[in-house]
């Protein structure tokens, strides 16, 4: 999944959920719901997750420094981290929040009181079409190890976010719609509450599970198995290389990969046919492996355990 198409899903998302949430807003301060302003300020958070994701992509492309001499890939996963606490907090803590006084405190609906539902019903359509652009943009990656394999599998935060977010926000225009359709039909603002606290258990548990997926790429994850398989099998057909001793592989960004290598050589090579030997096959890796930017490969003699 290239850069570009993961940026064209998360500006597609912010467009919505711009969209969406100044209407949830209207909504909310024309009838009072608090699931309507529960819903209104995750469309602002995720509106924000998806500036951060943006920022982050950006910042990630800067050019590698003396001082980071790995570059700043790595930065797309500490943005798409800081989603996850975005998400925790101002999303699903403030809507628990406000579940627990509308429920201290129900009122019923009494003004403009179809206005949410209407709210509701159309923002559900725009999630729906922000989803499906994600959803397409992650075709290839769904197809190949479904849609939770993907999430788990992609080396890229961008859409797996999006995905995550999207999903849980039409879940969470569900359980409104459920809340406010019980108040203004009981009228009963308990329900109301109810459903502004499903919200924001939703909204916790998918934070919950955005920051471990997001932790694991951000303390650095290795190359793929495929991938892995791909590089040793581009090592073993040099001529002059016996056997990969041992290989070490590290994600510097979704499209960076380090490589280091420990291979065997003839112990009666000279300099330079070892030289030779290695320059082939890092040519062979990034072949096989374009993401494969950096890659370090040391000369070694293979030793029998004694």
């Amino acid at each position: 999944m290239s850069s570009g198409e993961s940026t064209k899903a998360v500006v597609m998302a912010l467009v919505a959920n711009l969209g969406i949430a100044v209407t949830k807003f209207v909504a909310y301060l024309l009838s009072g719901s608090s699931a309507m302003l529960a819903e209104s300020v995750h469309s602002v958070a995720d509106s924000g997750n998806q500036v951060l994701l943006l920022v982050g992509g950006r910042r990630a492309r800067r050019t590698a420094t003396p001082e980071h001499p790995f570059g700043y890939g790595h930065l797309r996963y500490l943005y798409a981290f800081m989603v996850a606490i975005v998400l925790f907090t101002l999303g699903g803590l403030f809507a628990l929040y406000e579940a627990w006084h509308k429920i201290r405190d129900p009122h019923p609906i009494t003004s403009w009181q179809w206005v949410p539902v209407v709210v509701l019903l159309v923002s559900m359509a725009l999630e729906t079409t922000a989803l499906r652009t994600a959803l397409r943009q992650s075709r290839e990656g769904r197809a190949r190890f479904g849609l939770l394999g993907y999430i788990r599998r992609s080396k890229a935060p961008e859409l797996p976010v999006v995905l995550l977010e999207d999903s849980a926000a039409l879940i969470g225009l569900a359980f409104a719609l459920v809340g406010v359709s019980l108040t203004l039909v009981t009228g009963n603002g308990v329900w109301d509450g109810i459903g502004t606290a499903a919200i924001g258990l939703l909204l916790v548990v998918v934070a919950v599970l955005l920051a471990i997926e997001v932790q694991s790429l951000l303390v650095g994850e290795a190359a793929s198995e495929e991938n892995i398989r791909r590089i040793r099998q581009a090592v073993l057909e040099c001529e002059d290389i016996d056997a990969v001793i041992h290989m070490r592989t590290l994600h510097l960004g979704p499209e960076e990969l380090l490589v280091a290598l420990k291979v065997a050589v003839d112990a009666e090579d000279d300099a330079r046919r070892v030289a030779r030997a290695i320059d082939e096959a890092e040519r062979r890796i990034r072949a096989a492996v374009p993401i494969a930017h950096l890659i370090y490969i040391e000369p070694d003699l293979l030793r029998t355990p004694t």
